[in-house]
């Protein structure tokens, strides 16, 4: 129900954006997050979206580098990933949260979660 695309292996300074394909159900009214896994280390928050796109949450890590967007016409949510650094590198999972007023951050509040698609920086 979420197809996560667009990881790849970038240089540190460099710019990405992955993409969240979700199924209609799956995506209408639903607030939509990103976490991130990497090789050791458990699964963190990384940023989400409200159903409206009025409301996003960055985790201070990111904030500043990175942005999350939507489009729901299209049912895709969107991470954008700019001056990313080698501890960005991880398997990034997309999220989907039944609810058009809250803006979950944490894992255990979301109900679907996608496969995940890898970025890897180097230095």
């Amino acid at each position: 129900q979420l197809q996560a695309s667009g990881g790849g292996l970038v240089q540190a300074g460099g710019s990405l954006r992955i993409s969240c394909v979700a199924s209609g159900s799956t995506f209408s009214g639903s607030a939509m997050g990103w976490f991130r896994q990497a090789p050791g280390k458990e699964r963190e928050f990384v940023a989400a979206i409200s159903w409206l796109g009025r409301r996003t949450y960055y985790a201070d890590y990111v904030k500043g580098r990175f942005t999350i967007s939507r489009d729901n016409r299209e049912n895709t949510v969107y991470l954008q990933m700019n001056s990313l650094k080698p501890e960005d590198t991880a398997l990034y999972y997309c999220a989907a949260k039944y609810t058009v007023y809250d803006v979950p951050r944490t894992r255990n509040e979301y109900d679907y979660w996608g496969q995940g698609t890898l970025v890897t920086v180097s230095s």
